[in-house]
């Protein structure tokens, strides 16, 4: 049963990655499209978001195997 509820864990962590991913690149295109000057300011913090994003999917990934 444990096993289970970690995996069911990892698969729910996943998926709130995934949507997180999502919404920063759609604020980025969408401040993008606004201001396509600012460009160059916002794609480093766009990279900057989905790597903590998906830093936190790997970090649940490794406790789902570890516990």
């Amino acid at each position: 049963m444990d096993g289970t509820l970690n995996m069911l864990g990892m698969g729910l962590a996943g998926f709130g990655s995934a949507i997180g991913v999502g919404l920063i690149f759609a604020a980025f295109l969408n401040g993008v499209a606004r201001q396509p000057e600012a460009q160059r300011s916002l794609l480093p913090l766009a990279i900057l978001g989905v790597a903590l994003a998906e830093a936190i999917f790997i970090i649940s990934l490794v406790f789902a195997f570890v516990l």
